[in-house]
């Protein structure tokens, strides 16, 4: 049950005003017999005449917000929010903004009402969980990240592979004593590892002193079964560089060297016949299968300044370097290929449309679509580079110079699938244009809505929550799917809908009443939801097919709770009801209202009521008083 405070401020908001407009008396009195669409057209004519202040905006907020009119509701309490408003006001703007679908903006009002009311259970629940809606994934959004444990803030780190038995190898600069590299004015790189525990925090990283010599050594892949290591070299190790003679300057070029895992060292290590005195080759990425090593080069025949390359693998057998092409290079820089178990290659690109300096970019080697950027979040207007993910392990590593030096971030992938629709007539089996198909959260919340194209719409959704599918076409009964994915990456929901016609809408007439499904109020709450809306939409389809009926709509609520507080709570969802039904058009003489509170239970369980009793005692009536 929500707390003391929470129900206080509802209250309030129902039958107190705050800082009252002068010119909307009479509009203020119709919002407080909650006869809401009277309400806002008194409402607007104060606007009219230029006379409203955030008072008046905020009363006709709450006036649309009380009969569903979401997209109206969210105009004015933008409005009204220009000046400080209750706890409660800010709570419903956030709601609206989430049925809009604007999560990130629903998430700043719930931060503020949770400021307010902090001990609200509501504040509680947001604070514990700011973004539990499985919000649509964003097509540039594949990952959340955070930052790791093992950064040296003073030092680069980067080039971070996750082997299956949880050991992370990367490269750094930190202090290792060796001299600096006169390019960078920064030591060489060295080769470190670190433990990942069970609980997500890493060991102490050391170097990995079988492989690191006085120069650069890193960054490095390894074999599915982490017993081969391809790891880039300085040549100066090898004593492979040029001689610059003018200026005594050694130059060497980075180079690919194979190294075994014997009881527990490197060992053997042997440099790759393609490395050259006149090119780089680095960058190594070893297919799960070993068969193909992808690797950044600016040898002869490429495309850029540095492009991605890949060779075929056979043991100790490698055939011709093979350039990947403008599906992957471009005139500028690429480097850090990294090619997960599922055949997708991630890269980073100086030349492809980003958010600035490298972005990381992923193509899918399968289809070979075009590359599409890792979106927010993993790319920043800094460098962000040296992607890497291991897919059993669920953990994804990347670099960034985003705090002005590089370091290390971790990578969570979002758990994403497709639900497609297909909506057709049941009678004649063909698609049909224009329906709205919405797709909903396990709180209700609307996620989105597409407009149905030859039939069909899609929906790309993380899969952290249940989702269901609301369809609705005029002229057809609305239909409400639940979603089940079963672990499948896409699946097709068939939504069949039946033409409204009279002898349809007679089932649901009977010389009494009109039979709707429930329609369900928020606890303590009288505003039509979205499922409420779903099912007088279609009492609104039947009163306009038949324009002599006359409705009283009688409204129960369970057991909980004061009597005298059910009775009030009845009679504000009995209005609400019609006065929902009045703003889509029908007239207001063919409708009437009342609230019976826990009178008349429908399951006369008394105070022991189980949740499913009280559910079915919450409930509206539509009887029919003239047909």
């Amino acid at each position: 049950m929500k707390n003391i405070l929470s129900l206080f401020c509802f209250c309030l908001l129902v039958t107190v005003s705050y800082g009252q407009n002068k010119h909307s008396e009479k509009a203020d009195k119709l919002f407080n017999t909650y006869q809401y669409v009277d309400a806002i057209d008194a409402y607007l004519e104060v606007v009219n005449d230029k006379k409203a202040d955030s008072y008046v905006y905020k009363q006709l907020a709450d006036s649309y917000y009380n009969v569903f009119n979401i997209n109206e509701a969210s105009k004015w309490y933008a409005k009204a929010l220009d000046s400080k408003q209750d706890a409660e006001t800010y709570y419903r703007y956030s709601q609206v903004l989430k049925s809009q679908g604007h999560y990130e903006a629903a998430n700043t009002q719930m931060d503020i009402f949770a400021k307010m009311l902090p001990e609200d259970l509501r504040a509680k629940e947001h604070l514990m969980n700011p973004n539990y809606i499985p919000r649509l994934a964003d097509e540039s959004k594949f990952f959340d990240v955070e930052s790791t444990i093992i950064n040296d803030n003073e030092q680069s780190d980067f080039g971070a592979v996750l082997s299956n038995d949880n050991i992370l190898y990367f490269v750094s600069t930190r202090d290792n004593g060796k001299k600096e590299d006169n390019w960078t004015n920064k030591p060489y790189l060295d080769i470190y590892k670190t433990t990942r525990n069970v609980d997500g925090t890493f060991t102490d990283p050391e170097a990995v002193k079988s492989l690191n010599t006085p120069y650069h050594d890193g960054p490095i892949t390894l074999s599915e079964d982490g017993k081969t290591m391809i790891f880039s070299r300085d040549g100066h190790s090898e004593g492979i560089y040029k001689k610059m003679d003018k200026k005594q300057i050694k130059l060497s070029q980075q180079g690919l060297y194979k190294a075994t895992l014997i009881d527990g060292k490197w060992k053997n290590i042997v440099a790759l016949p393609f490395n050259s005195k006149e090119y780089s080759v680095s960058h190594p990425s070893l297919s799960s299968d070993g068969k193909t090593l992808y690797f950044a080069s600016n040898m002869p025949g490429g495309i850029g300044d540095t492009d991605i390359w890949k060779v075929s693998v056979n043991k100790d057998t490698y055939g011709t370097p093979e350039n990947l092409g403008k599906l992957v290079n471009t005139a500028d820089k690429e480097g850090f290929p990294f090619i997960s178990d599922n055949n997708i290659l991630y890269f980073s690109s100086r030349g492809k449309q980003g958010f600035g300096g490298f972005d990381i970019f992923k193509v899918d080697l399968n289809k070979k679509e075009e590359a599409t950027n890792l979106g927010k979040g993993i790319n920043t207007k800094s460098d962000d580079f040296s992607f890497s993910i291991n897919t059993v392990k669920k953990s994804g590593f990347f670099s960034s110079n985003r705090s002005g030096v590089d370091n290390i971030y971790l990578a969570i992938p979002i758990c994403q699938y497709q639900v497609i629709t297909l909506v057709e007539d049941a009678e004649t089996k063909q698609f049909i244009a224009n329906a709205n198909v919405s797709i909903l959260d396990a709180k209700n919340n609307i996620i989105a809505t597409q407009v149905t194209k030859e039939g069909k719409t899609s929906f790309n959704v993380n899969c952290a929550s249940n989702y269901t599918i609301n369809v609705e076409k005029e002229g057809y009964e609305s239909l409400t799917i639940p979603v089940n994915r079963e672990d499948q990456d896409q699946i097709v929901v068939n939504a069949s809908l039946n033409p409204i016609v009279k002898d349809a809408m007679q089932e649901m007439i009977t010389d009494k009443e009109v039979i709707l499904n429930n329609v369900y109020f928020e606890f303590n709450k009288s505003n039509i939801t979205y499922q409420g809306a779903t099912e007088l939409d279609k009492l609104v389809t039947i009163l306009n097919a038949y324009p002599e009926m006359e409705i009283l709509v009688r409204s129960h609520t369970d057991t909980k709770g004061a009597a005298a507080y059910n009775l009030k709570l009845s009679e504000r969802r009995a209005q609400a009801t019609i006065q929902y039904v009045i703003s889509k058009g029908i007239s207001k003489t063919r409708l009437s209202a009342l609230g019976l509170g826990s009178k008349e239970p429908k399951i006369d369980c008394k105070s022991n009521c189980t949740d499913a009793e009280d559910a079915q005692n919450r409930r509206s009536e539509f009887l029919i008083v003239k047909k």
